[in-house]
Formats: C-alpha cells, sequence, structure tokens
C-alpha cells in the first residue's frame, strides 16, 4: 500500500547541500504496522511529510495506494490520515466540532460524521471530553483528537509521526491499542518513534533510519538473528557502528 523507491529530500546549504532524507526505499503492506525507528534528527517526520506530500522530494518518489506523490497528491491524500507532531488544534472549537470540521473537508456526509464520531470516541476513549473547549484539554486529549481528526474519514493508510510522544504511560497505551485495532481492520500504519521499546512492542517490521539513510530492516526476530543481540538498543547501536565502520572503509 505504500512503496518508497529511492526517495531523497535536500536542502540547500553555503558549503554543502543536507540530506535530510537520502534514497531511501521501503514498502508498508495492508494489515501492516511498519515503524520508522531513529532517533531525533534521523529523517522520519521528513519522509513522513513528503510521504503525505506535505514536501515535495528533490528526488526518488512513492506511492500510496498506487498513486504517486509527486503528479497524483490529491488522490493520495484522500487515501491517508496523516498524523503530524506540529498540527495545532483551535483552541476554541471542542472535539466533535474540529473532527466535524475536517470529516466536511473530506467530502463525508453528516450522517456517516456522526457514527465515525461516536465510533472514534469509543475506541479513543473520548466520551468525557468530546464536548469540552480544546484549551481545557490534557495533552494526552489533543492527542487523541489530533488522530480522530486524521483518519475521520476512515483511509486504508495510516501515516502517525510520534504519535505517543509527551504522553502518559495508559494514554500511550490506549493509542498503541488503537492502531493495533485499525491493523486488525487491515489497513496499513506507518508509525514513527525514536522510542526503542515501543517499535520491538508495535511493529510487525521495523525500519531503522540514520543521518537519512536505512540502517537495517526486518522484524525483531530478524535483527535477533542476524545481531546475535536481544536488545533493541544494543541492536540500533550496532547497526550505526557498522554503518560507520564501512564508511570510514570505503574512505580509506
Amino acid at each position: 500500500m505504500i512503496k518508497v523507491d529511492k526517495l531523497s529530500k535536500k536542502f540547500p546549504q553555503k558549503e554543502k547541500d543536507f540530506y535530510a532524507v537520502n534514497e531511501l526505499s521501503f514498502t508498508a503492506d495492508k494489515g501492516e504496522i511498519v515503524v520508522l525507528l531513529g532517533v531525533n534528527g534521523a529523517g522520519k517526520t521528513t519522509t513522513m511529510r513528503m510521504l503525505s506530500t506535505v514536501l515535495k522530494p528533490s528526488s526518488g518518489t512513492a506511492t500510496v495506494e498506487g498513486f504517486d506523490i509527486r503528479n497524483k497528491a490529491q488522490q493520495v491524500r484522500s487515501r491517508l490520515g496523516f498524523l503530524s507532531g506540529d498540527t495545532g488544534l483551535y483552541s476554541r472549537l471542542t472535539p466533535r466540532e474540529i473532527i466535524t470540521y475536517f470529516a466536511r473537508l473530506y467530502d463525508v456526509r453528516d450522517n456517516i460524521i456522526r457514527e465515525r464520531i461516536m465510533e472514534l470516541s469509543d475506541v479513543l476513549d473520548m466520551g468525557s471530553f468530546l464536548d469540552k473547549k480544546i484549551d481545557l484539554l490534557s495533552t494526552g486529549m489533543k492527542q487523541k483528537v489530533s488522530i480522530a481528526r486524521s483518519i475521520i474519514h476512515d483511509p486504508p493508510v495510516m501515516i502517525l509521526d510520534e504519535p505517543t510522544a509527551g504522553l502518559d504511560i495508559l494514554t500511550a497505551r490506549n493509542i498503541v491499542e488503537f492502531i493495533h485495532k485499525c491493523k486488525n481492520q487491515g489497513k496499513c500504519v506507518l508509525f514513527s518513534t525514536h522510542i526503542m521499546r515501543e517499535a520491538e512492542r508495535i511493529a510487525d517490521r521495523i525500519v531503522m533510519i540514520h543521518e537519512g539513510r536505512i540502517l537495517a530492516e526486518g522484524s525483531w526476530s530478524d535483527f535477533k538473528k542476524d545481531t546475535g543481540l536481544r536488545d533493541l538498543d544494543d541492536i540500533f547501536i550496532h547497526y550505526v557502528n557498522s554503518t560507520s565502520e564501512e564508511e570510514v572503509s570505503d574512505g580509506s
């Protein structure tokens, strides 16, 4: 459902262009949770912004449900829900009003909007604050509203940029459970995080990214078999060090 082919994004600088993303290639399929795993600044958010058509790639491309992000942007947007960490909410509106507004932008019929709001309210446990003003809500409550707003049109593909960042353990677990429900419904979920334990628990497949490049790709069991290590922190550092040694060797 998502196919990424040598996707790159460079930002011009005085001395040398900076590649935030450098020739990434990977896939994410129906009914699968794929986690982009990397430290802050690794290129995860830039990758997701390109896939959601917010940013234009410098080279390479990707398809979502068969539609190219470069020349079929509208079709791509209609088929995915994109949660970005820096998207604000309207403080004077209620969650119900915000979700309704975004549903209408997606041309969802009013009777379907009401059904979807109640469905999402149940699975995300939003009933107690659905009609409170946004500026009265906690960080976790706001994150649930952001997720509901992003997927109110019931898209087959979900792109979630660090959806549990800064949340308490109960709210984070609630969101992770919701993501698993989406997987069980056959949705394709692309999820980014810098938290190794979270990736270990939630992912069907992990794409490790460092400095804009892919370090390794596979399942948790694949990584253990390949490295002989059992701790994901150690596995990630192993691949970082292996890549650094290869670059030094190539340079010499």
